[in-house]
C-alpha cells in the first residue's frame, strides 16, 4: 500500500510558535538594528556637516530604485506564476500511489499565498537590494549633459556613452533577470500542476503552457536583439588591444560591429520564430530557431572576428591599426587631460655647457637656493625627535608634506605637519573611557620645517626653552624651525607675534592620525563643569566649536551607545546637555561621505588660511565609459616606493576619464567641510551639480590665500606621467613600435620592501626662466623605454597663474643623459663616496638612508641631481631612530660632487654655484665644517700639515677619531671626525701621497 502524501506543512505547538516568532524578531532586530542605528546617526552628522541635502538626494535615489526594481522584479515573476495556474489542466493524471509530483502539488496548494506572493516578493526584493547600489547611474542619466566632443565611429557626443549608454544596459540586464526567473516559474509551475509532463517517448505540453512559454522565450531573444544593438556602442571601449591600446580596433570595426547587426537581424528573426508558438503546435520552428541562434552567435560572432584578426590584421598590424589608434591617442589626452593646450612640449639639450658661478641664470639660482635638502618621507621621527612632539600622545602623519608659504616678500618650501592626538600612544592610565574620549581630545599645533635648510650649530639655549619656542636641543643636520628670526612651528606655547605662520586657532580635532582608531570619537562639552579637556601640562580647555553631534537627550545617546557598543555613553556623568560628540574625523573621509561621488586623492596635507589649520583634500570626477580612451587601474598606477614603505590607502578602482574639478577644504578646528568648484569646464562636475545643486561652492568664493596653497594633485600627476610616457607620440605607427615610449623610473634610493617600485614625484621650487621667480612645481624624470637614460622631465604647475599647466623638457632621441638609477650608481661608486659610506656605518652600528634623488633643469639645457644622505643609528627592533643628515650627493654632467654642505658638494660639480645655496638669510645647507659655530674645536684639528708623514699621523688620529665617534653613538661627532679625516686625506694627497 503506498504512503499517503502529506497535506501541507508540519504543525507547531503554540509554545513552538511563540519561540519561533520571537526568534525572527531577535533575529531581525540584530539584522535590521545596526543598520536603523547607523541611519540615524548618519542623518545627524550629515545634519552637523550641512549636507543633510546629500544625504536625503542619495536615500531617496536608493529607496526608489529599490522599490521599482523590486516591483518590477517582482511584478513579472508573479504574473508569470500566475498565468501559470490559472491556466492549469482541471484534471491532473497521477503517475502513481508514489509520483513526488502530487506531494508537491498539494503542499503548494495548501500554501498558495505564500509561493504565489513569497517567492516573487523574495526575488524582487533581492534585486531591489542589488539594484539600488546603481543610484549613480540613475543620477547621471537624469542629469547628466553633453561634453561637445563626438566619437569618431559613430557620431554621437560622449555624454550618450558616460551618462546614458549605462543607464540602458542596467535597464537591460534587470528585464534579461526578470524574464529568465518568469520563464522558469512558469515552467516549474506547469510541471507541478501538470501543464508539462515529462512521462511518455516525448512528453505533452498543454496549450496554455506552450503559449505563455513561447512568449516568454520570444522576449528575451527580443531583448537579446536589443542587446546586441547597444553592444555595437561598447566597441568603443573594447580592450580587445590591450595593453597595446583601448578602444575599437581594425576588427572590433570591420568584422564585430557587422557581426553584431547580422546577429541582431537573426535575433528578430528567431524571435518571431518562438512568438509563432502561440499558433503552431509545431515545437521545431522555436527549436531550430534557438539553433540558429546559438550557432550563428558561435561563427559571426566569434569565429569569423577570430579569422580576420588572425589572417588579415596581424601580418599588417601597424597599418591596419593607424586609424583605430589615433583616435585612441585623441580620446585618451581628452579623457585625462593631456590635450596639447594643457601640456607644452619644449625640446632641452640634456646636457649643457657647463655652468659656473659667473654664468648661470637668475632662474638656475632661485632654483638652486631652493633646493630641498629635507626628505618628507624620512622626518617623521626627526619631528619627534627635535622636541616638537611635546607630549607622548602626539604623533606626525608618515610620510609628511611640503607646501610653500610667502615669507617677507620671498616663496619658500616647507615639510609641513600638523601636530595631530595620536590615540595609539595613550598608555596606562592615559586608555581609561574618560580620559581616552573626554580629555585626550585634541592636538595642538602645526610644525613647519623650511625644506632647505638644516642645523649647522648646535644651539646656545638650553632644551627646556627651545621647547618653549619651537628651536632644537643641540647636534647639526636636522631641520631647523624659525625663518628669520620667528619660529615656523604654531602652537599654544608661541605667542602669535613670534610666530612667521601665524594660527590663530592651533587646536587639531580633526585630522589623519585621530581617526584611525575604531572608535575614533570624542565626547565635549563643559556642562557646568571645569573644563576637563587636556590643552597644556597646566591648563584644561573646553571645546567652543560648531562640530559634533549633540548628545544632550537620551535618544542621541542611546544611538550612540548602541553605534559604539559603549555604555558608558548611556550612564557617565560627564554627559550632560551640553555635550556634543566629534567623530569622523578623517578629513578625506569626511569629503568622501558628504561627497560619494568623487575619488578623493591618497595625499592631504595641512595649510594655515586665515589662521586657521585646514586640511586641503584634492577630489576627482571619473568614469570608466569614455569611448576609444585608455582604461587606467589606479590603485597599480598610483603605487611607488612611498606606498611599500607607509602602506598609504591608494583608490582601487578602474577609470578611463578623470578630472581635478573640486578642492575640499576641511577645518582642522571645527571639521566644517567645504567643496570648491575648481573646473568648470568639467561635464561630469556638471551633471553632479544637477544632482545635488548646494553641494559645491563656486570657484568664485575661493580666496587668493586658500588658492596660493592649491598644489597639483600627486595623484593626478602619477596617473597623467604614466599615460605620457606613451601618449606623448603623435604617429600611430611610432605609437605601435613602442620605440619612442619612455617609462616611470625606478626609485634606485630605496632598498627593502619599496626596491624596484616607482620613483615618486617631487614638489620643488624651481626657477622660472621667464620671470626668474621660483614656482612651485611636482616634477618627475622620465626615462626611455626598458632604458636608463634620461628621456624627459615633466613639470606640474601649481602657482595659481598657471596652474594646471604640465611642461615636458624632451631631450633628443639620441641624447645619454644619464637617468635617476645610473646617477645613483655613479655617485655611491665614487671613491670618497664609498669610503665614507663605510665609515659611516662603522659594522652596522649606523645605516644609511638616502633622501630624494632630486632631478633639477640647470644649466641652459643641464641636468642637475642632489640627493641628501642621513645617518640614522641601527638601533634594535622597535627601538625610535632619527635619521640626521650628515652628506650631500651632487651629479652633474658625468661630475660627482660630495660633501658635509650643499655649497661643498655644488662647487665640486657647477664651480662657484654653491654660493647661491647660501642666498638665503640665515642658516643653510647642511651639516658644517668642524668646529663651526659655537662648537668647541676637537683635539688633533691643527692647521693640514705640509709633509707626508706628518700627513699620515693625522689621518691615524682622525681614523680614531671616527671609530671613537661610532661607538659613541653621537652622529654629531661623528660627522666632525668624519671632516678632520677629509681634511686630513687632502692634505696627504697635496703632500705627494
Amino acid at each position: 500500500m503506498g504512503m499517503r502524501p502529506p497535506t501541507g506543512l508540519p504543525s507547531l505547538s503554540r509554545r513552538s510558535r511563540v519561540l519561533l516568532v520571537t526568534a525572527l524578531v531577535f533575529a531581525a532586530l540584530l539584522l535590521v538594528g545596526p543598520r536603523l542605528t547607523d541611519a540615524y546617526t548618519n542623518w545627524l552628522w550629515f545634519g552637523e556637516v550641512g549636507f543633510r541635502s546629500v544625504y536625503h538626494r542619495v536615500l531617496l535615489t536608493r529607496v526608489l530604485l529599490f522599490v521599482v526594481v523590486a516591483l518590477v522584479i517582482a511584478g513579472i515573476i508573479w504574473l508569470a506564476l500566475l498565468m501559470a495556474y490559472r491556466s492549469r489542466p482541471v484534471f491532473v493524471p497521477v503517475s502513481g500511489p508514489g509520483d513526488p509530483i502530487a506531494r508537491y502539488r498539494t503542499t503548494v496548494m495548501s500554501r498558495l499565498r505564500l509561493f504565489g506572493l513569497g517567492i516573487p516578493l523574495i526575488i524582487g526584493l533581492l534585486s531591489g537590494l542589488v539594484a539600488q547600489a546603481s543610484w549613480v547611474t540613475v543620477q547621471l542619466f537624469l542629469h547628466g549633459g553633453s561634453f561637445g566632443i563626438t566619437d569618431p565611429q559613430f557620431g554621437l557626443d560622449v555624454g550618450f556613452y558616460a551618462f546614458d549608454l549605462p543607464f540602458y544596459r542596467m535597464v537591460l540586464n534587470w528585464l534579461f533577470v526578470a524574464v529568465v526567473i518568469a520563464f522558469l516559474a512558469n515552467l516549474l509551475t506547469h510541471y507541478v500542476f501538470g501543464g508539462l509532463q515529462l512521462t511518455g517517448r516525448e512528453g505533452s505540453l498543454s496549450t496554455a503552457a506552450r503559449v505563455q512559454l513561447a512568449v516568454l522565450a520570444g522576449t528575451f531573444v527580443l531583448l537579446k536583439a536589443i542587446a546586441y544593438w547597444f553592444d555595437r556602442y561598447a566597441l568603443l571601449s573594447s580592450q580587445r588591444k590591450e595593453p597595446t591600446f583601448t578602444g575599437g580596433s581594425y576588427t572590433d570595426i570591420n568584422a564585430v560591429l557587422p557581426a553584431k547587426l547580422i546577429l541582431l537581424s537573426i535575433a528578430v528573426i528567431c524571435a518571431v520564430a518562438f512568438f509563432a508558438g502561440i499558433v503552431l503546435k509545431d515545437l521545431r520552428v522555436p527549436a531550430m530557431a534557438a539553433a540558429l541562434l546559438l550557432l550563428s552567435s558561435v561563427l559571426v560572432g566569434a569565429v569569423w572576428p577570430l579569422l580576420v584578426e588572425q589572417f588579415s590584421v596581424r601580418p599588417n598590424a601597424a597599418t591596419k591599426e593607424a586609424a583605430y589608434i589615433e583616435r585612441n591617442i585623441a580620446a585618451t589626452r581628452d579623457a585625462y587631460g593631456i590635450t596639447d593646450d594643457k601640456v607644452e612640449y619644449v625640446d632641452y639639450k640634456g646636457i649643457a655647457q657647463n655652468a659656473t658661478g659667473g654664468n648661470i641664470s637668475t632662474a638656475d639660482r632661485q632654483t638652486i637656493k631652493n633646493i630641498r635638502l629635507l626628505d618628507p618621507t624620512l622626518m617623521q621621527a626627526t619631528f619627534i625627535q627635535r622636541n616638537q612632539q611635546l607630549q607622548n600622545f602626539y604623533g606626525f602623519p608618515d610620510p609628511l608634506d611640503v607646501d610653500r608659504y610667502e615669507i617677507n616678500g620671498e616663496l619658500r618650501d616647507f615639510i609641513v605637519a600638523a601636530r595631530e592626538l595620536q590615540p595609539q600612544n595613550l598608555s596606562g592610565n592615559q586608555t581609561d573611557w574618560i580620559n581616552k574620549h573626554t580629555v585626550y581630545t585634541h592636538g595642538n599645533g602645526f610644525v613647519a620645517a623650511p625644506a632647505n635648510r638644516v642645523n649647522i650649530a648646535p644651539p646656545k639655549e638650553s632644551a627646556q626653552a627651545q621647547q618653549a619656542t619651537g628651536g632644537e636641543t643641540g647636534g647639526y643636520g636636522y631641520p631647523v624651525f624659525d625663518v628669520d628670526g620667528l619660529s615656523t612651528v604654531s602652537d599654544l606655547f608661541i605667542p602669535e607675534e613670534r610666530q612667521a605662520i601665524p594660527v590663530t586657532q592651533p587646536r587639531i580635532y580633526y585630522g589623519e592620525l585621530i581617526s584611525k582608531t575604531d572608535a575614533d570619537y570624542s565626547i565635549v562639552g563643559s556642562n557646568g563643569e571645569p573644563a576637563r579637556e587636556y590643552d597644556t601640562s597646566s591648563e584644561q580647555y573646553t571645546y567652543t566649536g560648531a562640530g559634533g553631534v549633540p548628545l544632550g537627550n537620551w535618544v542621541n545617546r542611546l544611538a550612540f551607545a548602541s553605534k559604539y557598543a559603549e555604555r558608558n555613553i548611556l550612564f557617565s556623568g560627564v554627559i550632560g546637555e551640553d555635550s556634543k560628540i566629534i567623530f569622523n574625523r578623517d578629513p578625506s573621509e569626511r569629503v568622501q561621505q558628504v561627497a560619494p561621488w568623487l575619488t578623493t586623492d591618497s595625499d592631504i596635507y595641512p595649510a594655515v588660511v586665515k589662521g586657521r589649520i585646514q586640511w586641503i583634500v584634492d577630489a576627482y570626477t571619473t568614469l570608466d565609459s569614455f569611448p576609444y580612451a585608455q582604461r587606467t587601474s589606479l590603485d597599480g598606477v598610483l603605487e611607488d616606493s612611498i606606498d611599500q614603505t607607509t602602506g598609504r590607502l591608494l583608490p582601487r578602482k578602474e577609470v578611463n576619464y578623470i578630472r581635478n574639478s573640486v578642492k575640499a577644504t576641511v577645518d582642522a578646528y571645527d571639521g566644517t567641510v567645504t567643496l570648491y568648484e575648481v573646473d568648470k569646464t568639467d561635464p561630469v562636475l556638471q551633471a553632479w551639480r544637477g544632482v545635488f545643486p548646494e553641494a559645491v561652492t563656486p570657484e568664485s568664493e575661493i580666496t587668493d590665500e586658500l588658492r596660493a596653497h592649491f598644489r597639483y594633485p600627486e595623484d593626478l600627476f602619477k596617473v597623467q606621467r604614466d599615460l605620457l610616457a606613451k601618449y606623448h607620440v603623435d604617429d600611430p605607427r611610432e605609437f605601435f613600435t613602442n620605440n619612442a615610449f619612455w617609462s616611470v623610473p625606478n626609485d634606485p634610493t630605496v632598498e627593502g620592501a619599496g626596491a624596484g617600485m616607482s620613483q615618486p614625484p617631487y614638489y620643488q621650487l624651481l626657477g622660472n626662466t621667464e620671470t626668474g621667480k621660483s614656482q612651485f612645481t611636482l616634477t618627475s624624470g622620465m626615462v626611455g623605454f626598458r632604458r636608463q637614460f634620461l628621456s624627459a622631465y615633466l613639470q606640474a604647475h601649481s602657482d595659481p597663474e598657471n596652474y594646471g599647466k604640465i611642461t615636458v623638457l624632451q631631450l633628443p632621441s639620441g641624447s645619454e643623459t644619464p637617468g635617476p638609477g645610473q646617477t645613483q650608481t655613479s655617485m655611491t661608486t665614487a671613491d670618497e663616496v664609498s669610503r665614507d659610506r663605510n665609515l659611516l656605518t662603522g659594522g652596522n652600528v649606523n645605516k644609511i638612508r638616502y633622501g630624494n634623488l632630486l632631478t633639477l633643469p640647470i644649466g641652459n639645457g643641464g641636468i642637475l641631481y642632489v640627493e641628501p644622505w642621513y645617518l640614522e643609528r641601527n638601533a634594535g627592533a622597535g627601538a625610535p631612530t632619527f635619521p640626521q643628515l650628515v652628506k650631500v650627493l651632487a651629479s652633474y654632467r658625468d661630475k660627482v660632487g660630495y660633501g658635509s654642505t650643499l655649497q661643498e658638494a655644488l662647487d665640486k660639480v657647477l664651480p662657484g654655484t654653491g654660493s647661491a645655496a647660501t642666498d638665503l638669510p640665515g642658516q643653510q645647507g647642511t651639516a658644517p665644517p668642524p668646529n663651526e659655530g659655537t662648537t668647541p674645536p676637537e683635539q688633533g684639528t691643527t692647521a693640514p700639515p705640509v709633509d707626508k708623514e706628518a700627513a699620515v699621523k693625522q689621518i691615524d688620529e682622525a681614523l680614531a677619531s671616527v671609530g671613537d665617534a661610532q661607538r659613541s653613538g653621537d652622529l654629531g661627532q661623528l660627522g666632525r671626525a668624519l671632516e678632520r679625516l677629509q681634511t686630513a686625506v687632502d692634505a696627504y694627497e697635496k703632500a705627494g701621497g
